[in-house]
Order: structure tokens, then C-alpha cells, then sequence
């Protein structure tokens, strides 16, 4: 009987060998997936309604709400940055991971707290609001710990050189975010719901909970997992910056007389749309191979892998108008769906931020058949194993994040036609008599072009980038979602700085049938369309690090 082959680059819990069968695998990634379900519940148990706690308990206006809301999802998404550098340079990913989940623990627990304040006696409200952003700041720093490294550590319990193995790690990607679809669509309906109709306190409560209970789950699954062993002492962070530290050393000796002859080739992955300056820059990366500064060599794999990360930095930039998109759906949506008619049937009405849910139930159906029946029938033309490429699929989910902004105008549009009908335009407290379900449209737009462009720069920032940096190509890709939150809300403070003040009603008026949210959704078509054609610009040029992931 052949004896079960033993892996060499990962260890069991207390440091010693470990065979495939009785390690890693989908037993192991079981745990991952159920951690992220319950992590994800809790995320968006806070996310969800968040803007109108804001408007609500705390009295803020809309656009202060809706900027608040987009600067704390910008820090939660670029905060993984953060926790990859700790994953990767200190404490490694499993560690992490329990840090994390105990940070996040603390931050909703306070929060539950800071809900209960003005029911105490003494309490003032300055303080309620100083403990409630510290909490929720707070759960921004456990996410950032969290996400890049619950992902990562899940694949790493698949052997990419197995081929069944190999097989499971992509089917992994496929789970793991239905199983995000699955926690965020229940916490919308039943913590939204909760939150607008019984009380705060419990609805920030059972996000609490189901963190309890998400890092009970992975530590009963700590003896079955792998840890894969680092292949280099120096963090990647360390190794990387290290390059460009010496590249930036270089930056006065590249101009262009010293672009040699020869090098020309090195420089053909840059279009031409780059400019001088980025192609000095991978120049001056060129030169670190051959360079010792302060007796410490940039040996030519270092050089390599900051290579791979900068040539993902067009396709980067070009995506952070999805960012700014995808923001809308937790601000000004929900604000939107606050003023129509939700009356399911007498004595019932559903919250305005359940209407959320339609994006994760819209994943949950399009996944199986993007899976099943799209893919098949693109391969038949394309003769490509996953039958359109990563960047191609990115680009078919940013047209239909341009479609989704054209509907939410056109929709906004037709609430405020109604609302003059009515005579509501100075009555904000009356609902307009227009369904909420209007608005589904535009939810299922965002559902489908989830699908696409979300799940491509997952696995596009996770593919491209060297094998050891992959918790930073995680990053990565969720630092497009919190920079495009900051630019949404860096747009909205500039837009209600010129449309608004002395008197007037501008575009984020509190009274919304005095608003003008139609054309803010109009505005962010035009970037849409700007940002997609920018990235067919880069896109076009761009050349697979991994010819068999195209």
C-alpha cells in the first residue's frame, strides 16, 4: 500500500509534519468558510443600517450620515493592508485571525454599550457618540486583521500542486463567497429588521454574538489545519519596500539616455499610455539586481515580485470608480427606500436597508449559473478554461455598475415626480406613494455585477501577485472598495459644499423630495463610463503573470 505523501511546506498546530490525508483539505476549509458566514453576518449587521443610526439616534443630517458611513468603510477596507503586514511580518495568519476576531469581539460589545447610554443616568450624549466611532472604529481595525487573512489561510488548506487538491482550491473561491452572500443576505433582513423595530441595543448585540461564535468555530478546527511555511525570513512587506526603497535611490540616475538598447523589452508591459516617469521608475527597479546598498543586495526574485505589483497598479487606479459605486448601496439607497411605501401586508413593513438582501440573493442565484452555464458556453467560443479572462470579467461587472446608476437616476427621478404630484415637496415626513420595490432594479444590477467584478479582482489581485504575497493581493483588492469609499465621500462633502448652505436645498438635502440624489446618481454614471473606458485602456495592454489563469 503506497504511503500518503507528506507535504514539505506546512506543519500541524505544534510544528511538525503533516500528511494530506489527515490535514487541510475541505474539512479544514469547512471551518474557514463558517467563520466568514458568521464574520460577514456581523459585518453587515453593522454596515447595513448604519446610516440610519446616524440620521436617527444620532441626529446627524443625510450627507454628514452618508460621509461618516463612506470614510468608516474606506478605513475598514484599507485596513487589510494593515493586517497583511502583521500577518505577514510578525504574527502569521492563523494568529492574526484570533486577534482579530477578539478585537472585533471588544469593538461590537462596546457598541452594543455605547447604544444603551442615554437610558443611563448621567450619561451625556458627547459621550455616546465618542464611544459609539471608537467602537466602530475599533471594528474597523479587527476587520482589517480579519479579511485578507480568513481567505488566505482557507486556501492555503488546499495543495495547489495535488491535482484534486488544485481542483478544490478553486471551487474554494466559488463557496467562499456564496457563504459571504449567504451571512450578509440573513444579517440585512433579520438585523435590519431588529434594529428599525425593536431596539438598537439588540441589534448591535447579535453581531457581537455571532462573533463569539465565529471564533469558537475556527479554534475547534485548529488541530486539523496547515500552516504553510514561510520560504523567506524577510516579510513580504519588508522585501518588497525594500526594493522600491532602492529603486527610489535610483529614481535620478533613469532618464531616458540611460534606457539602454536591450532594455527596451523590459519595457514593453507598459503601454504607452504610461507615462515617462512610471517607466523610469521600472528602470530604476531594473537596476536593484546588480546593486548593493548599505551591504544589503536586492536579489533578483525580490526585484521580480515588486515588478508584479507594480504593473497591477493601472488596473488598480482604474478600478476605484467601482469604489466609489458600491458605496451608494449602504447611504443613500437605504435613505432612498425610507421615504416609499414598504407595507407588505397590514401591521408589516420592512425596513428600508433589508432591501440589501436582493444583492446577496442575487449572488447566491448567478453564481450556479455563471458557474454552470455561462462559463461552459464562453469556453465553446473562447477555447479558455474558465472561459473569459479575469480582466474581462471585471469589465463585463462595471458596465453593470454604470446600468445600476442609470436605473437608481431614472427611479429617483420618477419618486420625485411623484412626490410633486402629491404635494409632498415640503412634507418629508409623509410617505410618497411609491412602492419601494421600484428600487430592487438597481439592488439586483449591483447583485449581478458583484458576480463579475468583484469576484474578478479577488481572484485577479490573488493570481497576480507573487505566491507569498497573496494575503497582500487580498488587500489589494479590498483597498479598491475603501479608497473608492473615501473618494465617495471626499465627492459628497465637495457636492453639498456648492449645492448647499445658506438656505438652499442642495443635492443632499435632509428633506429628500427637496434633494437631488438623481443627479449625484447621474454624475456617477459619467465616472462609470470614464473609469470603464480607462480600464479597457490598461486592461488591453496587460499580460498574465500565470498563463494558465487567463
Amino acid at each position: 500500500m503506497a504511503e500518503t505523501p507528506m507535504l514539505v511546506n506546512a506543519v500541524d498546530y505544534k510544528g511538525r509534519p503533516v500528511w494530506r490525508s489527515n490535514s487541510g483539505g475541505w474539512r479544514s476549509a469547512a471551518f474557514i468558510i463558517g467563520v466568514e458566514v458568521a464574520e460577514r453576518f456581523a459585518y453587515y449587521g453593522i454596515s447595513s443600517n448604519l446610516v440610519t443610526y446616524l440620521t436617527g439616534p444620532l441626529g446627524q443630517s443625510t450627507a454628514a450620515a452618508a460621509a461618516n458611513v463612506n470614510a468608516w468603510s474606506g478605513t475598514a477596507s484599507l485596513l487589510p493592508l494593515l493586517g497583511a503586514l502583521v500577518a505577514d511580518s510578525f504574527l502569521g495568519r492563523y494568529r492574526t485571525i484570533v486577534v482579530a476576531s477578539l478585537l472585533y469581539i471588544l469593538g461590537l460589545g462596546l457598541l452594543t454599550l455605547s447604544t444603551t447610554l442615554p437610558s443611563l443616568s448621567g450619561s451625556s450624549p458627547q459621550v455616546q457618540v465618542i464611544l459609539f466611532f471608537f467602537s466602530l472604529y475599533l471594528v474597523a481595525v479587527a476587520q482589517g486583521g480579519h479579511k485578507p487573512c480568513t481567505q488566505a489561510f482557507g486556501a492555503d488548506q488546499f495543495d495547489g500542486q495535488d491535482p484534486e487538491e488544485c481542483k478544490g482550491k478553486s471551487s474554494f473561491f466559488n463557496w467562499w463567497n456564496f457563504g459571504i452572500a449567504a451571512g450578509s443576505t440573513v444579517a440585512i433582513f433579520i438585523i435590519s429588521y431588529i434594529q428599525d423595530n425593536l431596539n438598537w441595543a439588540l441589534g448591535f448585540g447579535l453581531p457581537c454574538i455571532a462573533m463569539v461564535v465565529a471564533l469558537v468555530v475556527f479554534l475547534i478546527g485548529t488541530s486539523t489545519y496547515r500552516y504553510i511555511i514561510g520560504q523567506n525570513e524577510k516579510g513580504a512587506f519588508v522585501r518588497i519596500g525594500s526594493v522600491f526603497v532602492a529603486a527610489f535611490k535610483n529614481w535620478q540616475r533613469c532618464t531616458p539616455s540611460t534606457i539602454a538598447p536591450n532594455e527596451v523589452e523590459a519595457l514593453e508591459f507598459l503601454p504607452d499610455q504610461s507615462s515617462e516617469q512610471f517607466k523610469f521608475l521600472h528602470k530604476a527597479l531594473l537596476s536593484p539586481n546588480n546593486l548593493k546598498e548599505d551591504d544589503c543586495v536586492c536579489c533578483t526574485a525580490d526585484v521580480e515580485e515588486a515588478k508584479a505589483v507594480l504593473r497591477l497598479v493601472p488596473i488598480w487606479g482604474s478600478c476605484l470608480i467601482y469604489g466609489m459605486v458600491f458605496a451608494q448601496s449602504t447611504t443613500f439607497f437605504t435613505k432612498q427606500g425610507a421615504t416609499m411605501e414598504r407595507t407588505i401586508f397590514s401591521g408589516f413593513e420592512i425596513p428600508a436597508a433589508s432591501l440589501q438582501c436582493f444583492i446577496g440573493l442575487t449572488t447566491i442565484i448567478v453564481i450556479p449559473i455563471y458557474d454552470r452555464i455561462f462559463v461552459p458556453i464562453a469556453r465553446a467560443f473562447t477555447r479558455k478554461p474558465s472561459g473569459i479572462t479575469m480582466l474581462q470579467r471585471i469589465g463585463i461587472g462595471m458596465l453593470f455598475f454604470a446600468f445600476s446608476m442609470v436605473v437608481a437616476a431614472l427611479t429617483e427621478m420618477k419618486r420625485l415626480n411623484i412626490a410633486r404630484e402629491y404635494n409632498l415637496v415640503d412634507r418629508p415626513s409623509v410617505i410618497v406613494p411609491m412602492s419601494v420595490w421600484w428600487l430592487v432594479p438597481q439592488y439586483l444590477f449591483f447583485g449581478i455585477a458583484d458576480v463579475f467584478t468583484l469576484i474578478g479582482l479577488q481572484e485577479f489581485f490573488y493570481d497576480q501577485v507573487p505566491t507569498e504575497l497573496r494575503s497582500i493581493g487580498l488587500s489589494l483588492y479590498l483597498s479598491v472598495i475603501g479608497v473608492g469609499s473615501f473618494l465617495s465621500s471626499c465627492l459628497v462633502s465637495i457636492i453639498e459644499k456648492a449645492t448647499g448652505g445658506d438656505g438652499r436645498d442642495g443635492w443632499f438635502s435632509n428633506n429628500l423630495n427637496r434633494a437631488h440624489l438623481d443627479y449625484f446618481y447621474w454624475l456617477l454614471a459619467g465616472f462609470s463610463t470614464i473609469g470603464f473606458i480607462a480600464y479597457l485602456h490598461f486592461a488591453r495592454s496587460y499580460v498574465y503573470n500565470r498563463i494558465g489563469t487567463m
